[in-house]
């Protein structure tokens, strides 16, 4: 018998009645694409609808052709080859005037004598000289430009300082999203995965100054076995990474460099947004590092469950409009201070206008709040593992009706896990429960979400309907490790 904190994927459940989904189809963002040689993965024919909140992690998979992810060459140069068309920069209109000629004051004294200058032929002459000895001089500077690789990009292999802030740091006003951007985007790094299922990027950002990073779990899964994980900081400098610990659950992962130079990000309180928020995304979209957008605060306690089975997380999500798309999982969304409230971790896709399987940014975005984040993070770091609470119950995925319904006993499997915090607490199966901290729960995934946003040994109250009567209980979350 196992216990379940809600989570009905330990009880063989059938799927939710699509009737009762949401009409978008929220996907967790994927990094990682097909294998080299094998073509983009294209979405299942009428694929089944999706529970409510589940969600598409921006980069898996990855764009198909016609929405190609720059990449780097093997000299670190772009490799433009099949990548989209950038509209070409518009025109300056800036005109220039040229310094009109001064007219000569007419001297009343006449020059005691008169030089004759080289004349229209010596002018000339000099200028087609100048203008021969300037082509091989540029031709000559090119040619060694080029010889030397000095437009190759960065030496992975060479050691540099911490990258500096930009010069909107100094130059726009405190607080001004210049500011902010210049100041966190040498904290924000992109993260490089090599893998048997392919290659892909992702973001994450400075935790500390003892070589921590933060991201996705869904970032760095597929090179948890045998894998290659790469950190590239904004200077260009790189160091390779190792998973320090990572959780499905929370979809939270923490790595480690070895550095000690690197400037971390403040960690700010989720618990203090509201919607409406301006905030601030930073990330490494389509392979594109150090990339900034704005937006809002859209909604808080966005119930999201992106992945499947095995690999499906519980977020009690940020909704914001800020535009995130494939690369940013892992970076972080920063409050007009500056701090960390949030990690982005997933996207809404509208089912049927995807382009190999996802549809990018349109607007509704998601984040893992900074008050989850500061609790597993520190777990991940002692243990290599997160605890996740649990009330010890199952739950009926078949019921329709008001709340979330506690499922009845089967065989030797009691829906009611005895001496768990529900039986504690006098909950029985088939009891229903119809809000969580005076938030009403409409589906399993919800209260899921819910009591996976709180820590392990908080109290907390339940609303609970039996035979028509609705009662208040309080109970003690317990800590179990998946």
């Amino acid at each position: 018998m196992t216990e379940d904190s809600a989570r009905h994927d330990e009880a063989e459940q059938p799927p939710v009645d699509p009737d009762h989904t949401q009409e978008v189809d929220l996907s967790r963002t994927q990094e990682l694409g097909p294998p080299p040689g094998q073509p983009p993965l294209l979405p299942p024919e009428d694929p089944a609808p999706e529970p409510v909140g589940a969600a598409t992690w921006p980069d898996h998979p990855a764009p198909a052709p016609g929405y190609p992810v720059p990449t780097r060459s093997a000299a670190q140069g772009w490799d433009t080859s099949g990548q989209p068309a950038y509209a070409p920069r518009a025109a300056e209109h800036a005109a220039y005037t040229p310094n009109p000629y001064a007219a000569s004051a007419a001297s009343s004294v006449a020059a005691p004598t008169t030089t004759r200058g080289p004349g229209w032929f010596g002018v000339f002459l000099i200028a087609g000289l100048a203008a021969l000895l300037a082509g091989l001089g540029g031709g000559l500077l090119g040619g060694w430009l080029g010889s030397s690789d000095r437009f190759d990009g960065f030496d992975s292999s060479a050691t540099g300082p911490t990258p500096e802030p930009g010069p909107g740091a100094s130059t726009r006003p405190e607080g001004s999203v210049a500011s902010i951007a210049a100041k966190a985007t040498p904290s924000v790094v992109t993260i490089r995965v090599e893998a048997a299922d392919g290659d892909g990027t992702g973001s994450g950002w400075v935790l500390d100054d003892k070589g921590h990073i933060v991201t996705n779990n869904h970032v760095v899964s597929a090179a948890a076995s045998k894998g290659k994980i790469t950190v590239v900081l904004t200077n260009g400098k790189q160091a390779s990474a190792t998973i320090v610990g990572r959780d499905v659950s929370y979809d939270l992962a923490v790595l480690r460099v070895d550095r000690t130079d690197l400037t971390p990000l403040p960690l700010g309180d989720s618990n203090k947004v509201v919607v409406g928020d301006p905030v601030i995304a930073v990330g490494a979209p389509l392979g594109l590092e150090s990339t900034v957008t704005t937006g809002i605060v859209s909604a808080l306690n966005r119930p999201v469950t992106p992945g499947e089975a095995d690999d499906q997380s519980f977020i009690n999500a940020i909704q914001t409009d800020a535009a995130i798309n494939p690369g940013n999982s892992g970076g972080p969304l920063l409050d007009m201070q500056g701090r960390v409230i949030g990690i982005n971790s997933a996207i809404a896709r509208v089912a049927g206008n995807a382009i190999g399987g996802q549809s990018g940014n349109i607007g509704v975005g998601f984040a893992i709040p900074s008050a989850q984040v500061k609790i597993t993070v520190d777990q991940l770091i002692r243990t290599g593992k997160a605890e996740h609470p649990i009330i010890g119950v199952l739950l009926d995925r078949e019921y329709q009706g008001e709340g979330v319904r506690i499922a009845t006993d089967s065989g030797d499997t009691p829906a009611v896990t005895p001496d768990g915090p529900a039986a504690k607490a006098g909950l029985k199966a088939g009891d229903v429960i119809t809000a969580f901290e005076g938030r009403p729960m409409v589906d399993p995934d919800a209260l899921v979400v819910a009591i996976r946003s709180k820590a392990v040994g908080s109290t907390v109250s339940l609303t609970v309907l039996r035979d028509g009567k609705s009662r208040d209980v309080k109970m003690v979350l317990q800590g179990r490790s998946d």
